[in-house]
């Protein structure tokens, strides 16, 4: 599966992951949005530094809307083919809060290796691989958008918005110009400078579109 085998591709750019983030805060019981971010490579416990970012820039767009966070939890090593338990952890947070607050409109995202997790999330309906506890069908409606940065299947040809048929039009697959984690660019500082790049801003105002409109919105690509 090409999710799968898009974590093999960090393997040669794991440098290119060494910024630090702050921990993600705590998330109320019941929020309007919640955001299921998961971390870049070796970045400290929490949703990372473009997690982070995102957050930040999304609230003041969603005015009167409140916004929770979950650190998906798993290694985010050197060590790729555990980005399987990322995707259990990030599926398990999902169903639950669908199941606890059922009104809360999620949206998946991550950076990096932390975008592989949610490919495996999005494209996997079945087990397999180390990755225990596919979504549910009933579950799917109640993610609101999806956003990837630096995406590692897209340097293979395999955006999420191409992968995923049930969320591919609810995606914003985000890849820095150059950005050799996510495409055959060779600029290596451009893989660690999203919430710089403006592409943040835009991952913002795409889920703002999608958390406040029903209306499907049109895909985007990068």
């Amino acid at each position: 599966m090409a999710a799968r085998a898009a974590i093999a591709v960090l393997g040669a750019f794991a440098a290119a992951n060494t910024i630090a983030a702050p921990v993600a805060s705590a998330a109320p019981k019941c929020s309007d949005i919640e955001v299921a971010f998961a971390r870049g490579t070796d970045e400290p416990a929490g949703i990372g530094v473009v997690g982070q970012a995102f957050v930040d820039t999304l609230r003041p767009m969603v005015k009167g809307s409140t916004v929770s966070t979950y650190a998906v939890k798993y290694p985010a090593t050197w060590h790729f083919w555990k980005a399987a338990a990322g995707a259990t952890d990030l599926s398990k947070r999902i169903q639950a809060t669908a199941a606890r607050c059922p009104d809360t409109k999620i949206v998946m995202g991550g950076y990096s290796q932390g975008a592989a997790v949610v490919d495996v999330v999005a494209t996997s309906p079945i087990a397999g691989l180390g990755y225990t506890a596919p979504l549910p069908a009933a579950v799917v409606p109640h993610i609101a958008a999806v956003v990837v940065f630096g995406n590692p299947s897209a340097r293979i040809g395999q955006p999420l918005t191409r992968m995923s048929p049930v969320f591919g039009s609810r995606t914003a697959d985000l890849c820095a110009p150059n950005d050799p984690v996510c495409s055959l660019g060779r600029d290596f500082h451009s893989h660690v400078r999203y919430p710089e790049s403006g592409l943040v801003k835009l991952a913002a105002q795409w889920v703002t579109r999608h958390a406040q409109a029903p209306a499907a919105s049109p895909t985007v690509r990068r």
